[in-house]
């Protein structure tokens, strides 16, 4: 494992005398914590994302967060790092990023008018106390019943080939939507910040 610094995020706010890191490469991630109005870095973790068999959608999620901090951590000395990670389930089988226009298709197609259930998880790593905390977050997706000029219409103008699901919610991919169900409503686009916000404060760092 290994870590690649890619950004350094200062904002003119509070001052907290650890560092604080995101440990992911999410620009829309990125954009949520600026919401926060801390400074922080932003870190890439270098991590196999590979689900073990047989493991569930959540506990995937859960240690891949936790992975992803880990993985920060032990090159940055000092610091509070943020991990998090994604997984999509649909009728019980986890679907991963698609890579490609043709596995977009066929998660889009299986998708339409069906009920996807994204678990986002959460870890805070203090590397000066060795803390370690981790939240699950579901989000439930309806999705509309599109047709398939719809969804070539869709990731023509979006390649969401990244995002697990293969559905930019961030995006023009709320289109494809027919509701969310959440009690987090920044989770599904990766960083639950309510949950991070009670994370942080039991750090001793207040976001207000």
């Amino acid at each position: 494992m290994g870590v690649k610094n890619q950004l350094s995020q200062t904002l003119e706010t509070q001052q907290i005398d650890q560092r604080l890191i995101l440990g992911s490469s999410s620009i829309y991630r990125q954009e949520l914590l600026h919401r926060l109005r801390i400074p922080f870095d932003v870190c890439s973790p270098q991590i196999d994302e590979t689900p073990l068999p047989r493991e569930k959608a959540e506990m995937t999620a859960i240690r891949l967060a936790e992975a992803k901090s880990r993985a920060v951590a032990a090159g940055s000395g000092d610091a509070i790092v943020i991990g998090a990670d994604q997984v999509a389930v649909l009728e019980g089988v986890q679907l991963g990023k698609p890579l490609n226009y043709a596995n977009a298709v066929k998660q889009l197609q299986a998708a339409r008018g069906k009920e996807m259930i994204f678990h986002t998880a959460l870890c805070l790593f203090n590397s000066r106390n060795g803390n370690i905390q981790t939240r699950l977050v579901p989000s439930r997706v309806k999705f509309r019943n599109l047709s398939d000029r719809q969804i070539e219409n869709y990731l023509d103008k979006e390649q969401p080939y990244h995002c697990a699901g293969s559905a930019k919610a961030e995006g023009l991919g709320i289109a494809l939507l027919e509701s969310i169900l959440s009690d987090d409503p920044t989770a599904l686009i990766g960083l639950p910040l309510l949950t991070l916000v009670d994370m942080l404060s039991r750090e001793g760092i207040e976001i207000v």
